[in-house]
C-alpha cells in the first residue's frame, strides 16, 4: 500500500486553505494578504467528547471553525433539550448574539464528539477591523448570511410537512444519521421522536 506522509507544517497549511476557503465564502471577497491576516488569528482548540464549548447564560468569547467533529446547539425549554442545530465540519460555531452584543448566551454549545477547531477570541475579532481595511462591509455580509440561513431554517419548518423537512435534510445530511444520536436530528427537525421514527421507517422501506 502506498500513502502520502504529510508532515504537520503542511497540515497545517492545507487545513488553513479550507479556513480561509471558508472565511471567503462566508465574509466575502479580500486581498489575499488581508485573508491570510484574518486566518493568521484563528489558533488550533481541541475539545473532547461531551466537553462544553459554550454554556448558556455565559458570554459567548469566541469564534470556531470546525475542522473535525460535531458540536450540538441546544437549549433547554420547560425541562426538556431543543435541539437548535449539529454543527459538522467546514461549518463556523459561535453564539452571534453574545459574540457581537455582549449579552449572555442563549445557547448550550457541546462536543458531540472529540473536535478539533480553529478558534479567534473575541478580542481578536474585534480588532480585525484595524487590521483589514473594509472589514466592517464584509462583517455585514457574514451577518447578512447568518440571519439568512436562520431565515431558511424558519421557512423549511413553516412551509414544509415533517416528511419534507425529513427528506431535505436527509438529502444534505445523510452522514448525520450515522454519526448522532437520532432524536436530536428529531428535536432539530420540530419532531416527536414517534413522528420521525414514523417517518424514517418509511423512508427506509
Amino acid at each position: 500500500m502506498c500513502g502520502l506522509r504529510i508532515d504537520k507544517p503542511e497540515l497545517r497549511r492545507i487545513t488553513m486553505s479550507l479556513l480561509e476557503q471558508s472565511i471567503h465564502n462566508y465574509f466575502g471577497l479580500m486581498q489575499a494578504q488581508d485573508l491570510h491576516t484574518v486566518s493568521s488569528l484563528f489558533h488550533v482548540h481541541e475539545i473532547k467528547k461531551g466537553v462544553f464549548f459554550l454554556k448558556s447564560g455565559k458570554s459567548c468569547d469566541k469564534l470556531s471553525f470546525i475542522q473535525n467533529g460535531l458540536l450540538r446547539i441546544y437549549t433547554l425549554q420547560d425541562g426538556k433539550e431543543v435541539t437548535q442545530w449539529i454543527s459538522s465540519p467546514g461549518y463556523f460555531v459561535t453564539d452571534l448574539s453574545s459574540l457581537m452584543f455582549d449579552t449572555p448566551a442563549r445557547w448550550n454549545i457541546q462536543a458531540l464528539s472529540d473536535c478539533s477547531l480553529y478558534t479567534i477570541s473575541k478580542a481578536d475579532y474585534k480588532n480585525i477591523g484595524k487590521l483589514v481595511p473594509g472589514w466592517h462591509e464584509l462583517e455585514k455580509l457574514f451577518i447578512a448570511k447568518c440571519f439568512t440561513i436562520l431565515e431558511d431554517r424558519i421557512h423549511s419548518h413553516l412551509s414544509m410537512s415533517a416528511e419534507e423537512r425529513y427528506a431535505y435534510f436527509f438529502e444534505r445530511n445523510k452522514e448525520l444519521f450515522n454519526q448522532v444520536p437520532l432524536q436530536y436530528i428529531a428535536s432539530m427537525l420540530g419532531m416527536t421522536p414517534e413522528t420521525f421514527s414514523r417517518i424514517r421507517k418509511k423512508h427506509i422501506s
